[in-house]
């Protein structure tokens, strides 16, 4: 399978994780956050635009399973916060943030799907805190491709990914693609017909 990610294509180069294995880590996660949280008082999940908000709805429901306690969960969209935007696309696409509770003095657990460069979760903190200033904000996210610029990591990770920085982690979740997996990536040369 061929992608085609900001002009540049990609090929498959080997699964990382299949629907079970994304089963697992969230389910792992879910228990890391409560375990480390003592109960999930004063918690809230907020979920970066798009696979980010269907992962923290996934582990809210794998957290009240557990603890048989209701988890606030919120959508955060950081398009205008972003220091690339101008790169990204000539008009990007902002959709709505929809958090329905005051974030002032909650724990937060930012949740997204890939953590990279960290300029992502920059800007997501900086979206967050216009909103209310939280007690304290941790970072899930499903893997953890290295190759930060930024001084962020992640609080809770599902599978670190060593990659090269010409690589791409692909996650595909059944909510929205017609799989459920991850998979990682490499350039297609130019002439490579594949």
């Amino acid at each position: 399978m061929v992608s085609d990610i900001g002009h540049r294509a990609f090929r498959e180069k080997a699964k990382v994780l299949d629907a079970e294995a994304i089963r697992r880590a969230m389910v792992r996660i879910a228990h890391e956050i409560l375990e480390r949280r003592k109960g999930g008082q004063e918690l809230a999940l907020v979920g970066i635009r798009t696979r980010g908000a269907i992962l923290a709805q996934r582990l809210a429901r794998e957290m009240e399973t557990i603890d048989r306690r209701p988890v606030q969960v919120g959508v955060l969209d950081i398009t205008l916060y972003r220091d690339d935007l101008s790169r990204v696309a000539p008009h990007p696409i902002v959709r709505a943030t929809d958090i329905a509770f005051d974030v002032t003095d909650l724990d937060v657990v930012l949740v997204d799907d890939v953590l990279f460069t960290g300029r992502t979760i920059r800007a997501a903190l900086n979206a967050l805190n216009d909103l209310g200033r939280p007690r304290t904000i941790q970072l899930a996210v499903l893997v953890d491709r290295g190759h930060r610029e930024l001084p962020i990591r992640a609080d809770y990770a599902g599978k670190n990914i060593p990659t090269s920085l010409a690589e791409h982690v692909e996650v595909r979740l059944g909510e929205l693609d017609e799989k459920e997996e991850v998979v990682l990536e490499e350039p297609v040369a130019a002439g490579d017909g594949a």
